[in-house]
């Protein structure tokens, strides 16, 4: 291929910018950079041309490296080849300007060479890479030719941000194209440099703020940010009211539960979570939202506005009970369409059925029980006397650990008085002596069973105590006492009935009196 080219030198001091012109006939670009080395006297040809112009961009990079006199040649190889590219009328005599329209590959491969860039001829004041499809970053290495006049980049794809600060410092540059570009929006808008080259130089490049997306900007902010606020409010609002468990619990009140709430923890009051229903209260079993198993007292009576208040005032009460032979009060419900008081759910069976159970044959795990249930109750008397509940082996329970029993089920509102509550643990005193109880569907069922073991009282006990207890003969006795003790707690009038303290020390000597025994 050596053979068939034909080179020109031409040494040029001033007219075309002091640099050494090749002028290629029959090969292109890449064939002469791969194939063409410097003459043998190119070092003295470089080393004159600085001695008289020490300007020339390479005078710096001759310290004898061989690598920047390669460079240098290579650049007067791609400086041959594009000013005949761009069109220039004599490049023997002159290289005045770049110029590349519409030919995307062979704009990319000249930007790529970057040697060239570097030692950009003085003579280049005009530089145009239009509509070349051209991607990537602002093409920086262009800028090297500080002394350029004019420069078009216009119609391409560059992206990123616009060198600003470089593009100011191009003193010469007074026309400048980068429209229909991607650049990122730069904040030139109060620059010098916006003021140098007006809104017309960067028409859809991106450099400027898009008027129709900082209108769309405006409109979201104006119109859809206030909608998506208020729904924001509404949403949080709704929780707030309604749902207030998917609040974090700093944000909520833990003991205040909403019909919506319990309606989703009990599957909309679902039969299948129903446990037993009454004329006043129906007791359902659900889950609350962080898993916790509960019991729901739904109040079926409708009240007044009073009477809610007055309902709210004793859940309050109810909510601060703490004591071993209580279920523990999680909280309440008093809503217009709904009265209910939540409990933590018991796991183990109620005394009814445990009286049926091996495990109830000793009349000491009888007299705990017992003794238990009369702690809670003078408990509840002595601290929240305005909270009353229901006494029946069938409502308390026992725990699932230590067989403790949980007095379960509080009468919010009913207003019970203290000789109700004696008389109810009269009953249920005799209940667990005789594991029989009044059938409750009928009336005077409390009074005819009563009289059935006054009947027996005081000589034919044996007839009404439990079978299955296993009674010695010195006990006997001791159960006989629990007997008169559960009459006179049942007694009318109530002037005849012994006091919490009384009753508590009998239960006590009497269980304390089994233990000796064993």
């Amino acid at each position: 291929m050596a053979s068939s080219l034909f080179f020109i030198f031409f040494l040029s001091s001033i007219s075309s910018s002091s640099f050494l012109l090749l002028s290629v006939l029959s090969a292109t670009v890449v064939e002469d950079l791969a194939n063409l080395n410097p003459p043998p006297d190119f070092n003295t040809t470089i080393t004159n041309n600085c001695l008289r112009d020490p300007l020339l961009r390479y005078c710096n990079n001759t310290s004898s490296s061989p690598i920047d006199l390669v460079e240098i040649f290579r650049s007067t190889i791609v400086a041959s080849h594009l000013c005949n590219e761009s069109k220039n009328p004599n490049c023997v005599e002159s290289f005045p300007k770049i110029r590349i329209h519409g030919r995307p590959k062979t704009a990319a491969l000249y930007l790529s060479f970057d040697f060239f860039w570097k030692y950009c001829p003085l003579t280049v004041v005009e530089i145009e890479l239009v509509n070349n499809s051209l991607k990537n970053d602002f093409p920086k290495n262009v800028l090297s030719c500080a002394q350029i006049r004019s420069l078009d980049l216009s119609y391409n794809q560059f992206s990123g941000f616009v060198p600003v600060q470089d593009l100011s410092g191009l003193a010469n540059l007074t026309h400048l194209n980068l429209s229909y570009n991607r650049f990122s929006e730069n904040k030139i808008s109060d620059s010098e440099f916006f003021k140098r080259f007006n809104a017309s130089s960067f028409i859809q490049s991106g450099v400027l703020p898009n008027v129709k997306r900082y209108k769309m900007k405006v409109l979201v902010l104006l119109i859809l940010f206030p909608i998506m606020v208020i729904l924001l409010c509404f949403c949080f609002g709704w929780l707030c009211i309604k749902r207030p468990d998917y609040l974090p619990r700093t944000c909520r009140r833990s003991h205040k539960f909403t019909s919506e709430m319990l309606d989703a923890a009990t599957d909309e009051f679902s039969d299948r979570n129903l446990v037993s229903t009454s004329n006043a209260v129906d007791i359902f079993r659900g889950t609350l939202r962080d898993g916790t198993e509960a019991k729901i007292e739904v109040y079926k009576e409708k009240v007044s506005s009073e009477k809610r208040r007055e309902f709210a005032e004793e859940c309050e009460v109810a909510f601060k009970l703490r004591h071993k032979n209580l279920v523990r009060v999680l909280g309440w419900c008093n809503s217009r369409n709904l009265r209910a008081l939540v409990t933590e759910w018991t796991q183990g069976e109620n005394v009814e059925t445990w009286l049926s159970s091996a495990s109830a044959l000793s009349w000491r795990r009888r007299l705990r029980v017992v003794l238990g249930v009369i702690e809670g109750i003078i408990y509840l008397s002595d601290q929240w006397p305005e909270i009353t509940f229901d006494l029946t082996t069938s409502s308390v329970l026992l725990s699932d650990d230590d067989q403790e029993p949980l007095i379960s089920h509080f009468k919010i509102g009913n207003g019970n008085t203290l000789s109700t509550n004696i008389f109810n643990f009269g009953l249920f005193l005799l209940e667990m002596i005789t594991n029989l109880r009044p059938d409750m569907e009928q009336e005077d069922s409390e009074t005819r069973y009563l009289e059935y073991i006054r009947v027996h009282y005081p000589d034919n006990l044996e007839r009404v105590i439990d079978e299955r207890m296993k009674i010695e003969e010195r006990t006997l006795d001791k159960v006989k006492q629990a007997i008169t003790l559960g009459l006179m707690c049942t007694d009318k009038p109530p002037l005849k009935q012994p006091n919490l303290t009384q009753i508590y020390d009998l239960v006590a000597s009497l269980y304390e009196s089994r233990l000796r025994h064993h």
